[in-house]
């Protein structure tokens, strides 16, 4: 028999994500215990040795269910016999205030896998996100009115990260870990309606393939690849505008006035970030209010995520710190 269709796609999209990688170069593999991240890191050890690379599998715990150390302990054992040539586990502290459930689970899964991948000295660390994940931001992207940057989607790679399965349905790391005979775990939060990406899945999805027809998913996830490379060009040109607007003093306001808003609102991003904002808390509602202050159309002073606060200062935009009581 020859190679399932389904293994044969996660491999490929894992293959031209470490082309050009140099020989030998360290890879990490966030690993959960899903069909997702174990067919991840099957594909990345198979390919991972014809180049000479290092796998690392790891593992998170984010202590939010009973048992997750001993599920941790159970993902390393099974990294160890799926090939990696080397296992890591971390426990996380996950503080949601201000932030909810999810967003603050991700930055202390980030934050970790930042602090591996220093640690091991890894080229890239490699996320399990599938096309269906990418339809699913997409939707929940529409739903918020976030603008192009969220229906984007997830970016195929970004610093040292990387999503080999952007173009591979869940369907197919599941059916791959069934035809290597890798059981896998089906975390309860994905099933939990509490969470709106869960209903997105769940009930949105497959409405919109009973009432459109099948092929949403990728449709979707073809959508955002369209919308990234529009919204990567307008980031280039507000990068540009941006170096020659900033000043010691602050952000130069006349030379803003002759950007179109695109170009302005992305620049004022940029000028926030620098500031120490926080880039996934950063959304519309705060950008343009940096742009309405910019104007002239409100006056007073922006308070954005990160602690900090934004105010005019005659003929430039700046930033301080925000005081917190107590």
């Amino acid at each position: 028999m020859g190679l399932h269709p389904a293994v044969a796609a996660v491999r490929q999209g894992v293959r031209r994500t470490l082309a050009g990688r140099e020989p030998g170069a360290t890879v990490v593999v966030a690993c959960s215990g899903g069909a997702d991240s174990l067919a991840l890191l099957s594909a990345a050890v198979f390919e991972g040795r014809k180049a000479g690379h290092r796998v690392i599998g790891a593992t998170v715990d984010h202590g939010l269910q009973d048992g997750s150390a001993e599920h941790a302990a159970h993902v390393v054992a099974q990294m160890a016999e799926l090939g990696a040539d080397e296992t890591a586990s971390a426990r996380v502290q996950v503080d949601p205030a201000g932030l909810g459930l999810e967003a603050a689970a991700r930055r202390a899964r980030y934050a970790v896998l930042e602090q591996l991948r220093e640690h091991f000295g890894a080229a890239v660390v490699l996320l399990g996100h599938t096309r269906d994940d990418q339809a699913e931001t997409v939707l929940l992207g529409l739903s918020r009115g976030s603008g192009a940057r969220s229906i984007a989607g997830m970016r195929r790679s970004f610093d040292h990260y990387a999503r080999p399965l952007l173009d591979v349905a869940r369907a197919d790391t599941v059916a791959a870990c069934l035809a290597e005979g890798i059981a896998f775990w089906d975390d309860p939060h994905n099933s939990d309606p509490g969470f709106a990406r869960v209903r997105v899945r769940q009930r949105v999805l497959p409405v919109l393939e009973d009432e459109l027809g099948p092929g949403i998913a990728a449709t979707l996830a073809r959508t955002a690849d369209q919308v990234r490379a529009d919204v990567e060009a307008l980031d280039a040109l507000a990068a540009t505008a941006y170096s020659g607007l900033a000043r010691p003093e602050g952000l130069a306001l006349d030379g803003l006035d002759g950007l179109l808003p695109a170009l302005a609102t992305r620049v004022l991003r940029l000028a926030a970030l620098d500031a120490g904002a926080l880039d996934a808390e950063l959304f519309h509602v705060h950008v343009t209010a940096l742009h309405r202050l910019a104007q002239g159309a409100i006056s007073g002073e922006v308070q954005l995520p990160g602690h900090v606060t934004a105010y005019r200062d005659r003929a430039h935009l700046r930033f301080r710190p925000t005081a917190v009581a107590g």
